[in-house]
């Protein structure tokens, strides 16, 4: 995946400093007429648990606003919607884009200065997130002209036609390009969320909010990847086999070169067709495999470092502490300290 996928808590995006000392970023969520009311309000929600639980002092405090032209907006269902910012009052660090059932025609007409205002928000550093068909207004801004995007299956004519500049991706759930995040429907937008919340606020909140409230929706959440079950949503099920395979066997020592023969590919043919399932090289999935289960086993058991580093493949204790800060962020010790913080401390045994 891109660079951008690493722990960096926001460094770099919109935001100005409390009273506190503490960084305040806005989470600024559309709505339009013919909003579908489901995925504005799941995404004010995600994104309200990860605020309650952002209370450090060395984390960014979380403002959430419905935002848009007019007063209120009428919903598909005919509900009526509470705007309660205005767009030229704002300096979001993150823009939800979420799903609407009307004609984008008309939306653009009654939105007229939306696709530029979009536009400069993100030449201003601001991060831009899509649910569905919400991708059209950032096509419309020519934010991904030349760039990849994926939409909803039903939306795949209709975003073609209009957008032709845009590389529509219809094999991926999950885009990432130029700081725009797209999801293809609300399953995929929860993933996104929870990255994004890692983005913002760190890992252990990310994690708190997919263990409170989405655990179902990602089976093998991983902080700082865009939804590690995400990277199953794709229509290649030989690659999709061999995820699996890993999965039940990261701990064992293997060559790729083995796994590719066993299902009758090269070795180069493999690594490509694995890459442009998953977006990653076979390699760094495994890494991330073995990254998760060790934090699992660090979050859940007083195991040693050494311990579990052998338990997911390495026997190398200081290799895989070096790879697991490379991962996080946080050397392991201090990842399990980070976790139990705010609960009593059981003594470890703890040998990298």
């Amino acid at each position: 995946m891109p660079a951008l996928f690493c722990s960096n808590s926001g460094a770099g995006l919109p935001a100005r400093t409390s009273n506190d000392g503490r960084q305040h970023r806005q989470i600024v969520i559309l709505a339009t007429d013919g909003v579908i009311g489901s995925t504005l309000t799941m995404a004010r929600d995600v994104f309200h648990m990860a605020a309650l639980r952002s209370q450090g002092p060395d984390q960014p405090q979380l403002e959430i606003r419905i935002a848009g032209e007019t007063p209120a907006a009428t919903g598909f269902s005919g509900e009526l919607l509470p705007i309660d910012a205005a767009l030229t009052t704002l300096q979001p660090a993150l823009i939800i884009l979420p799903a609407f059932w009307a004609d984008f025609d008309t939306l653009l007409q009654t939105h007229a200065q939306l696709p530029d205002w979009l536009a400069h928000q993100h030449a201003q550093g601001s991060l831009i997130c899509c649910t569905a068909n919400g991708v059209f207004w950032a096509a419309a801004a020519g934010l991904l002209d030349g760039h990849e995007a994926t939409t909803y299956w039903r939306f795949y004519r209709e975003f073609e036609q209009r957008f032709p500049r845009v590389q529509l991706n219809r094999d991926r759930h999950l885009t990432e390009t130029e700081r725009i995040f797209c999801a293809a429907g609300v399953s995929s937008a929860c993933d996104m969320y929870l990255h994004l919340i890692e983005q913002l606020c760190g890992s252990k909140v990310a994690q708190d909010v997919a263990r409170d409230a989405l655990y179902e929706t990602q089976r093998s959440y991983r902080p700082g990847v865009m939804g590690f079950g995400g990277q199953k949503m794709h229509q290649d099920p030989v690659i999709l086999q061999v995820q699996e395979w890993l999965e039940d066997n990261l701990a064992e020592s293997f060559r790729f070169e083995d796994l590719a023969e066993q299902h009758g590919m090269s070795a180069r043919n493999f690594i490509r067709r694995f890459q442009a399932a998953t977006g990653d090289k076979p390699l760094q999935y495994l890494q991330r495999l073995r990254m998760e289960h060790s934090k699992n086993l660090l979050a859940g058991s007083t195991r040693s470092i050494k311990s579990i580093s052998y338990q997911v493949g390495y026997d190398d204790a200081s290799f895989f502490a070096r790879l697991f800060r490379e991962h996080t962020g946080f050397s392991p010790s201090q990842y399990r300290q980070h976790l139990h913080r705010k609960t009593p401390r059981h003594d470890h045994r703890q040998d990298g």
